[in-house]
Formats: structure tokens, C-alpha cells, sequence
């Protein structure tokens, strides 16, 4: 069973895997234990990672990145309209209003979702995690950004399914990095001493996070989030774009922003200059060759001007950590340690930032882009039967309250109740008792829209079908079980018809309304025991426990299960799914068809470049100079051909061509690597032919070692050998009147054989060992005279002695 955590963040990828030894980074096809997030479509396949990278700027308006934002969004969405300008691919409205994209994809115009895009990266990091397996990947955690929605999570989920993997968890990036850090931690205080608190900062390429965590030994509790969902190092990118397009309209009147790929080779250079300045505080150059209409462009920076470019972004650091602060009501001498994760906590200014709010220096103890990969392998572990860790729980926390509203005959003529608040502990599930006289909606959102980094507050509306008309004045309870699930998704979960019968033994807080129809808030923490059976062979080993979970059912005594339909304009329904999935797999299979397209080709270059360099190397004293210029035309024109009408043909027709160019030159070949072997396979045919002539010898001159061959067996031995090395005479001199440029008249292969054929005949004969001579039979003896010592009782003579009445076989000692 694969154990495998993913990490797809808005720039770059990493995929961890737990394995016997511990959790392990594993590297893609270039040795690079970074993936980057980006698709490029073609007109005959798609490429994915490092490869579409390097397509951002030949192919800009097929090649998809960042689009991680986009998950579960409206096309209208405020944050997607901004960052359409920054785009350099089309942005599409869909049928039900999410944003999708636009690509020229199989010479035809495509439009996939959001989803699709993400389910196509992930399918190249599960290729890539089954390589490094070798075995199927299909179970996995995947990582999001703690601020996620519902509909945001939704998505990811569906992304998964369509890439045809099992997600057992979403988890939140800070809590993967908070498990991370603390399953390997040998001195947490005990479960009834006072926690240790850390802080965790994860600054990545787009989003700004943060968390405040308990531990204890064998838990981690994270007490509160808070974000910058706008804030990351893209914007420092951006800040230095922004500087140098300026500089570049002044002093080489170029407008830059009016090039799209201008633009993006612009934002390369400036996110390696960010990175140069946080290790270096000296002016830094950046130099740009054929940059706009072959101009060559330069530029300067030094890390204090760059500071004060950032002034903006960077007096924005310590909100969300005062935000987090204030949540979990501690000060900041409760703080044992700040750890920072994630690219952009490398800028120094940042981290100066960070260590003057918390009073303390910042620790790094953890990989700053891999904490999170390695965090979600240890959670799949946790969930993994195949694997065995130490305990470990882990409770993260609701980011956004969410409240319940239902038809109600008040004033307002709804009744609500907020079911979970910010902060609070999840996976959880809650039931609520309703009393209604007929089917009846829920509709939940959250109730802070001021906070949610989102336009729209709703979640869905979930309709409880199957409730029988009542009698006027009477009501029917109904039990309903809402959850937030380990994915961070709100639900309702189940929902039961009570027996009218059945006393209700509940006192919780009542909502009335006039029906009446009231709500009762029943179980606040229905938790379940650990799951047993837990993760890999970590280093330390590790083990987790789901609480509150949500998908535990209703306890029934005489109870009629409801049917609930969930509806969401952009949730994507069952078929649609389906059909997403097939698509997916007709362009693997695509994919493939290219590949080996490609390789055929690539195969027909390579063996025209490596056969032409070598009739001036090592072929050339085996190849005629007719012979020499006739094949390096068929190698000249066949180049000619792959860059022009052989740029695009079928796999077969590469196939034929190089079966073709073979044709000619294995000869060649053949020349050089018989020329090497056969004086080798002679040499080794003459040790056998005399070593078999020296053995018929020996036997001639009565060698004990073969007295026991007979005349006949010796006689057929020196014909064969006779004929062996008559064979071998005519060989050679048909090999030596034949130039070096001709085809051999014996090849290695038939000198092998013969050596083979003489072993068998001759060796068989030769080598066979002496036959044994008949052992005596226990207890007899010769009747030789020659023989000393005593014989069997009755046999006339004794031994000699003081002991001559011993039995024969005995002996006394005194």
C-alpha cells in the first residue's frame, strides 16, 4: 500500500513518501525533488512540471500556472478579475460560472476547468511517486492553504478523484508542518503538564499563514490560525517587475508590459535577483540579452532599495501574527519557539519582522519547502493500516464560524444557529434536533463575511426529504447530524425520523418559533476512539487519532433514516465527474502515443549523429571509400529529411527509417566488432584443440590418469581434435586473404560454437573421472597376507600381549 503526501503549491510541488527507513523527498525525472506547478498544452499532447516550465515563454498562452487560486471560484470572482491582467493564458466563464481556462489543445480550442488543470498535475505527481515506488500510488493526502473554503475544498477534492487517487485527508499546510515538526519531538511535556506553544509561519510564493500549536507528548492541538491570503513572494517579484519596467521605458523606451513574453522573462530574472539579495547585501546586477526587438538590457538592486520598494507588503507581516496572538490568548512569553517555513521567509526584512514581534529569534529546524510534503506523508501514514508509528492525534481547527438557517414562521421568518465557531476543534460532528411537520431546507454559510478571503458566504443547502405530514399541532422529530470532516468540509451528514413513541431524554438550549418548530443543540462533541493501526517506520515512529468524526451515524432506538440532497451551483455533479475522469484518461493515452512517437524519432537522430561520427572514428578503417561516401549521403539526406517533411510523421515511419539506415550500417559494425572478437574466439579454439592433443598424448604414454578410456573413445577424441583444427587452418586463411573492409568470412559466433561442439564431443570423454573401487563391507577383512593386524575371532591368529584375550574390536586400558 503506497503512503504518499503531496504538496501542490501555487508555484511548486513536492512529494514525500514514507517509507521503511522514514519519510523520504523523492526526486521527478530530472533529479529534481521540486515539481513546478505548471501544464503547457500542445497540438499533439500535453507536458507537465519542468518540462512545461520551459515552455512558459515559447508557448505563454498554452502553458497554465498559477491557477491553484481558481479552485472553486466564480468567473466574476474580484480576486479572479484582478488577476487576469497578470495572466498571460485566457480566462473563461463555464456554464455554471466558475472560471476555467482557454488553450489551444490537439490543433482544436479547449476549455477545461480548474479541476481538470489541477487533476492533470497530479497525475504527474502520482507517475512520479509510483517511479520512485515502484508500485501503484492511489492513496495520498494532499495539502491546502488553512484559509480554504468549502467550495475551495470541494474542488481540490474533485481534482483528486479525477486524477484517480484516494485522498484520506486534506490537510491544512500549517498543520502538516506542525506534524511534522513535533512526531519526531522526544521531550513534549506529558498529557497533564502545561503545553509547549509554537508558532508556525509559512510565507510561501502567494499566501501568508499562520498558526499557534499545543503540544503534548502524543498530540499536537492547534489553538488558532490567521492569514494573508494576498500576501507572498510573488509580491516582491512584482514589486521589482514593476521598478524595472519603469527603468526600461526611461532609459531604453521600451514597453515592457505590452509583451507578454517580455514580461515573464522579466518576472524569472527578478525572482532570481529576490533571491540573490537575501543572501547577498551588495548591488546585484540583472542583464537580460534580445530582451525586446534583440536589445540587450541591464539593470542594478541592492537589498535596501529592494526593502524600501516592499515597504507595503512588508508592513503587512505582522498583522496575521498579532491576529493568531490575540485568538489563542496567550502572550508572548508563552511562545517556546517561532519556526518559519516556506520560500519567502528567506528574505531577511521578513524574518527581522517576525523575530521583533515575538520578542525572540526564529528557528529553522525544519526544511523550508519540504515541511509540508513530509508533514502529509506522515499523515498518511497515521491513516495507513501498512503502516505501524507512534500515537500521535492530531486536532486542527474550524478557520471561519458557520452558522445553519432554516424556514421558520418568526418575524423574520428564519430561524439560525451558528454550529461552529472560529477556532473551533475539527473533525467534529454535532446533532441538532428539528420538530417539523414537513420536509424542510437547511442552508449553511458563514456568518463573517468581513473575514472570509472569499465573495460568497454560502456553503450549500441541504434539503431533508421523506418527513410524513403531521396532524395539526403535533410536529415530528427529526435528528440531524452536521460535521465538519477531516478534509475541513462542512456536511450534513445524516438525518433520522425519531419515534414519535420515544421520550426525548435531551435538555439543551431550545429555539421555538410559532409551528412550533424548535431546534435543539443535543451532542456537542460526539468523538470516536483512535483508529488503530498507524503509519510507517519513521525514525521515531508515530501513530494519530481522528476525533469527533463525522460520519459516525445517528444513534437510532426506533428511528426512520431521511434521504438529504446537497445542491451548489458549482459543486460538479456525479456524470460530469465521470465524464472528467474518461477525458483524463484518453490524454495519458495520448501522452503515451506522443512519447513513443517522440522516442522513435529521437532514435532515427541519434543513430544518424552517432554512426556519422563514427566512419571518421573507429569505423573507419573497416568501411571502403565508395562504401564511406555512399552511406554519409544516406546520413546527410536523412537528416535533411527529420528537419523537414520527417518533422511530424507517424511512429512507424521513424520505425522503417531506421530498420533503413541499419541496414547499412550494421555491416560496418559487424566489421569492427568481429575484428575485435574473432582473434580472441581463435585463440580460445586453439587452447581447447591443444589442450585435448596433449591429453591423447599422455594417454599414449599409459598416463594413469585416463588408463581408463578405452582405445575407441581415444581414437574418435584425436579425429575431432584433428578435425577441429583443420577447420580452424581453413578459416583462417579464408579470413586472411579477405580485406579489412570486406564482411568477415567466420564470424566470433561460429568459432564459439565449434569450441562448444569439440567441448562436448572431446570434454565429455576426456574429463570423465576414474571409477571408484569397491569399498570393503563393514566389519570384513582381506584374506591378503599382507595384512598385520588381527582377525575375526575364529580366524587362527590374535594380537599380541598383555590384552591378547580383548574381543576383537575392544580394548581395555588399565
Amino acid at each position: 500500500m503506497s503512503v504518499v503526501g503531496f504538496d501542490v503549491g501555487f508555484q511548486n510541488c513536492y512529494i514525500a513518501v514514507a517509507r521503511s527507513g522514514g519519510i523520504e523527498t523523492i526526486a521527478n525525472e530530472y533529479s529534481d525533488r521540486c515539481t513546478p506547478a505548471c501544464v503547457s498544452l500542445a497540438s499533439k499532447n500535453r507536458t507537465i512540471g519542468n518540462a512545461a516550465k520551459s515552455q512558459i515563454i515559447t508557448n505563454f498562452r498554452n502553458t497554465l500556472h498559477g491557477f491553484k487560486r481558481f479552485h472553486g471560484r466564480c468567473y466574476d470572482d474580484a480576486m479572479v478579475q484582478s488577476e487576469r491582467p497578470r495572466l498571460p493564458y485566457s480566462l473563461h466563464r463555464l456554464a455554471n460560472g466558475s472560471a476555467g481556462v482557454k488553450v489551444c489543445y490537439l490543433e482544436e480550442e479547449k476549455v477545461f476547468t480548474i479541476e481538470q488543470v489541477t487533476a492533470m498535475l497530479l497525475t504527474k505527481l502520482k507517475e512520479t511517486s509510483e517511479s520512485a515506488l515502484k508500485k501503484p500510488v492511489v492513496d495520498c493526502v494532499i495539502s491546502v492553504p488553512s484559509f480554504f473554503t468549502d467550495a475551495e475544498r470541494r474542488s481540490v477534492m474533485d481534482a483528486s478523484q479525477i486524477a484517480g487517487l484516494n485522498c484520506l485527508r486534506l490537510i491544512n499546510d500549517t498543520t502538516a508542518v506542525s506534524l511534522a515538526y513535533g512526531i519526531y519531538k522526544q521531550d513534549l511535556p506529558g498529557p497533564d503538564a502545561r503545553p509547549r506553544n509554537v508558532v508556525f509561519v509559512d510565507i510561501g510564493h502567494s499566501a501568508f499563514q499562520v498558526a499557534i500549536v499545543a503540544f503534548n507528548k502524543g498530540k499536537l492541538k492547534v489553538l488558532a490560525t490567521a492569514f494573508d491570503p494576498y500576501l507572498g513572494g510573488r509580491d516582491f517579484d512584482a514589486a521589482l517587475v514593476e521598478w524595472f519596467c519603469g527603468d526600461f521605458a526611461s532609459r531604453y523606451r521600451l514597453a515592457v508590459r505590452e509583451n507578454p513574453r517580455a514580461l515573464l522573462r522579466l518576472h524569472q530574472e527578478c525572482e532570481k535577483l529576490k533571491k540573490l539579495m537575501s543572501a547577498n547585501a551588495s548591488e546585484l546586477p540583472l542583464n537580460i540579452e534580445c530582451f525586446i526587438n534583440d536589445i540587450d538590457v541591464s539593470g542594478k538592486m541592492n537589498r535596501t532599495q529592494f526593502e524600501e520598494l516592499c515597504a507595503p507588503f512588508l508592513s503587512r507581516v505582522e498583522l496575521p501574527l498579532k491576529a493568531a496572538l490575540e485568538q489563542s490568548k496567550l502572550s508572548r512569553d508563552d511562545i517556546y519557539a517561532v519556526e518559519v517555513v516556506g520560500g519567502a521567509t528567506r528574505i531577511p526584512a521578513i524574518k527581522e519582522r517576525i523575530a521583533r514581534f515575538f520578542g525572540k529569534d526564529i528557528s529553522t529546524t525544519l526544511n523550508a519547502d519540504e515541511a509540508v510534503a513530509r508533514g502529509c506523508a506522515l499523515q498518511c501514514a497515521i491513516l495507513s493500516p501498512a503502516f505501524k508509528v507512534r500515537e500521535f492525534s492530531i486536532t486542527d481547527v474550524v478557520p471561519f464560524p458557520i452558522t445553519l438557517r432554516w424556514k421558520s414562521t418568526t418575524d423574520d421568518g428564519f430561524g439560525e444557529c451558528e454550529v461552529f465557531s472560529k477556532n473551533h476543534a475539527a473533525p467534529f460532528s454535532k446533532i441538532i434536533t428539528f420538530h417539523k411537520r414537513e420536509p424542510f431546507d437547511l442552508e449553511a454559510f458563514y456568518n463573517l463575511p468581513q473575514e472570509l478571503p472569499y465573495p460568497d458566504v454560502r456553503i450549500g443547502r441541504f434539503v431533508v426529504q421523506g418527513v410524513p405530514p403531521q396532524p395539526e399541532g403535533v410536529c415530528a422529530r427529526v435528528k440531524v447530524r452536521v460535521c465538519v470532516s477531516v478534509h475541513g468540509i462542512f456536511s450534513v451528514c445524516n438525518a433520522a425520523l425519531m419515534d414519535p413513541h420515544v421520550p426525548d431524554t435531551t435538555e439543551p438550549h431550545t429555539l421555538q418559533d410559532e409551528e412550533p418548530s424548535r431546534m435543539q443543540l443535543e451532542q456537542e462533541n460526539s468523538e470516536v476512539p483512535p483508529e488503530e493501526g498507524a503509519a510507517p517506520g519513521t525514525k521515531e515512529g508515530v501513530s494519530g487519532e481522528q476525533v469527533a468524526g463525522g460520519n459516525k451515524a445517528i444513534p437510532k432506538g426506533r428511528s426512520i433514516e431521511l434521504p438529504i440532497e446537497m445542491s451548489s451551483s458549482r459543486l460538479l455533479d456525479r456524470q460530469t465527474v465521470n465524464n472528467f475522469i474518461e477525458y483524463e484518461g484518453k490524454m495519458i493515452v495520448q501522452d503515451k502515443l506522443e512519447k513513443e512517437r517522440n522516442d522513435a524519432k529521437n532514435a532515427v537522430e541519434e543513430y544518424v549523429y552517432e554512426l556519422r561520427d563514427k566512419l571518421s572514428g573507429v569505423y573507419e578503417r573497416f568501411i571502403s571509400e565508395e562504401e564511406s561516401r555512399r552511406v554519409g549521403v544516406l546520413l546527410e539526406d536523412t537528416e535533411c529529411w527529420l528537419y523537414e517533411e520527417g518533422e511530424d510523421q507517424p511512429k512507424q515511419v521513424y520505425l522503417d527509417k531506421l530498420l533503413e539506415l541499419k541496414r547499412f550500417g550494421e555491416p560496418i559494425e559487424e566489421r569492427q566488432r568481429e575484428w575485435e572478437e574473432r582473434p580472441r574466439a581463435f585463440d580460445e579454439l586453439g587452447r581447447k584443440i591443444q589442450v585435448f592433443l596433449k591429453a591423447v598424448e599422455a594417454y599414449k604414454q599409459k598416463d594413469e590418469r585416463y588408463e581408463h578410456l578405452s582405445a575407441e573413445e581415444m581414437i574418435g577424441v584425436e579425429r575431432r581434435v584433428g578435425e577441429a583444427m583443420g577447420w580452424m587452418n581453413s578459416k583462417m586463411n579464408a579470413q586472411s586473404k579477405l580485406s579489412i573492409t570486406q564482411d568477415p568470412a567466420i564470424k566470433a559466433a561460429d568459432i564459439i560454437c565449434k569450441i562448444q561442439e569439440l567441448e562436448e564431443a572431446c570434454g565429455s570423454v576426456m574429463t570423465r573421472p576414474k571409477p571408484q573401487q569397491e569399498e570393503l563391507a563393514e566389519g570384513s577383512w582381506p584374506t591378503s597376507g599382507a595384512h598385520n593386524g588381527p582377525q575375526q575371532p575364529g580366524g587362527g591368529a590374535k594380537a599380541a600381549g598383555p590384552h591378547s584375550s580383548c574381543p576383537v574390536g575392544e580394548m581395555e586400558v588399565e
